[in-house]
């Protein structure tokens, strides 16, 4: 069993369109489809917000002398 989750689009006379990965054979499968109540384009107009601003904050280094080099980290002591 696997479990997708896609975007389907349905139409006035209840066909379903959905697109599946590829590894999926084609053929009859047995399906078990969740419908949200309301329509995503719907639900999306109601969420759509303004996206966060981040300032940005210089922290320098600690000391002049302190590298973060790959040699310094796992030095073999």
């Amino acid at each position: 069993m696997k479990s997708i989750q896609t975007i389907a689009t349905v139409t006035k006379d209840g066909k379903i369109t959905a697109q599946l990965p590829l590894d999926i054979p084609e053929g009859e499968h047995q399906v078990v489809i969740v419908i949200d109540e309301k329509p995503l384009a719907e639900e999306e107009n109601k969420q759509k917000k303004a996206p966060l601003k981040f300032s940005a904050y210089p922290v320098g280094l600690v000391s002049e002398s302190l590298t973060f080099r790959r040699e310094d980290l796992y030095a073999n002591d």
